[in-house]
Formats: C-alpha cells, structure tokens, sequence
C-alpha cells in the first residue's frame, strides 16, 4: 500500500467513528429531551400541588381565627382587591 491509500484508509476509520459518535450522541440528545419535557410536566404538576397546599394553608389560617396584624392587612387587601375586580366585572355588564 502507498501512503497516500494507508492515509486514505485512516481518514474513513476516523470518519466513521465520527459519524458513530454523532450517532450516539444523537440518541444522548433526544433522550435528555424526552426527560426534560418529562420533568417539566413533573415540575408543573408539582407547582399546582404546592400553590393547592398554600391555599390551604391559607384557609386553616382564617378559619382558625388566630391572625396577627400582617395577615389580617394583606386578607383584607385581598378582600378588597376581590371586590374592586366584581366592581368593575358588574359596571361591564351593565354597559
């Protein structure tokens, strides 16, 4: 063999580790991708699970009847943020 066929030979060894490589990685990359949209929905669910706990949370607090002043100023915050939303929802309707 001469050398520019024993050169020749080397390059398509390399080249076919390359494209195996690319292979493998391929398969790597659309697994990962799979098991990130997996864990996004995991984590979504598990975002609607926390914000249910802390609703409820929030209700064992004001049933409970034991508030200090913080909570009682941002409860009625939120009651009267409700009620400006109802307002406004009430003044569409009767336009």
């Amino acid at each position: 063999m001469s050398v520019l066929e024993i050169q020749l030979k080397r390059i398509q060894e390399k080249l076919q580790q390359v494209l195996k490589q690319n292979a493998s990685l391929q398969k790597e990359n659309a697994k990962l991708k799979e098991e990130l949209g997996e864990n996004t929905k995991h984590i979504l669910v598990y975002q609607q699970k926390i914000d249910d706990l802390k609703q409820q949370v929030e209700v064992l607090k004001i049933t409970s009847g034991n508030w200090d002043e913080p909570d009682k100023k941002e409860f009625e915050k939120r009651i009267n943020a409700y009620i400006k939303e109802i307002d406004r929802c009430i003044a569409l309707l009767s336009e």
